[in-house]
């Protein structure tokens, strides 16, 4: 698979805090409900369908990825809207879903244990969690970089990080990647937010996950944060489900494909993450493993 690094431009800095988190009621006319859809007995599809509404898990505090809206209560970003995608495929409307808050170390249990149905949470696709939990997709290709204070300029990438105080999430891949290979000293949190409070708080020196997550930050703090260096791991983001259910990974990979092609996919990245100053990526291709 090919993979650009995300570019970071002027634009990030102009980013108002609205347009970065891509609210759903600002992106204009979604896609109806397919009301035709029809699906096997028995299989997951049609176990949601029939019951008329479907779980979904999610982070509430990536702008442009999956945010909720503190003041509002709605819910906004690319994972957002490619979940509004898969319910739509399965005749639900968005007031159909349940947007349930999953982080890090929790999205295995709550795919495991039926919190929810499914999981769409800047999820990164790995050999260990696919021991676990099966994944459609991937449906987008980031990479990870560095978010720092506006006026340090000793870390440019993860050459620098040897002995710097990073913040992560607890059970990211991020995490580990900054001390394992570039001597980090590794500072974990829940949520990337209390991250990026402790960087703003002068505690650590630096946040480091994926770039598009970077960025949404970024842009609502421009007088106080940068994102730093081109990216340096590939991060594959799938859609978590349940280990064995193949029929439901197929039929959500063919619901991908056909996003990819129909303009649907482009259209929900270009109004939230593209709102960011993130480049527009290449089409992923889905893993049917």
């Amino acid at each position: 698979m090919k993979f650009r690094p995300l570019a970071i431009g002027l634009a990030v800095a102009a980013v108002a805090v609205a347009t970065a988190c891509g609210s759903s009621d600002d992106n204009g006319s979604k896609p109806k409900a397919d009301s035709s859809a029809s699906f096997a007995s028995g299989t997951t599809m049609a176990k949601l369908s029939d019951a008329g509404k479907i779980t979904i898990g999610t982070k509430f505090d990536q702008p442009g990825i999956a945010y909720k809206d503190p003041a509002t209560g709605k819910m906004g970003g690319f994972d957002v809207e490619i979940g509004e995608l898969i319910a739509g495929k399965l005749g639900l409307d968005t007031d159909k879903i349940d947007f349930k808050e999953v982080i890090s170390k929790n999205r295995e249990d709550f795919i495991k244990n039926g919190s929810v149905d499914f999981v769409i949470g800047s999820y990164s696709i790995t050999d260990e969690r696919k021991q676990i939990v099966d994944f459609a997709g991937p449906y987008y290709v980031t990479g990870q970089q560095l978010l720092v204070a506006k006026d340090d300029d000793s870390i440019k990438g993860p050459e620098d990080l040897k002995g710097k105080k990073v913040c992560s999430v607890t059970g990211s891949t991020s995490i580990a990647t900054v001390e394992e290979k570039y001597g980090a000293n590794p500072v974990p949190f829940g949520t990337y937010t209390e991250c990026v409070n402790q960087l703003t708080g002068g505690s650590v020196d630096a946040v480091t996950t994926d770039g598009a997550i970077l960025l949404g930050y970024a842009a609502k703090q421009p007088d106080k944060l940068k994102v730093v260096g081109d990216a340096f791991s590939t991060e594959n983001y799938g859609i978590g489900l349940k280990k064995g259910d193949t029929a439901f990974r197929t039929w959500i990979n063919d619901q991908l494909d056909k996003s990819f092609t129909d303009g649907t996919w482009k259209k929900a990245f270009d109004d939230t993450l593209g709102k960011s100053g993130v480049s527009t990526p290449d089409t992923p291709k889905v893993d049917r493993y």
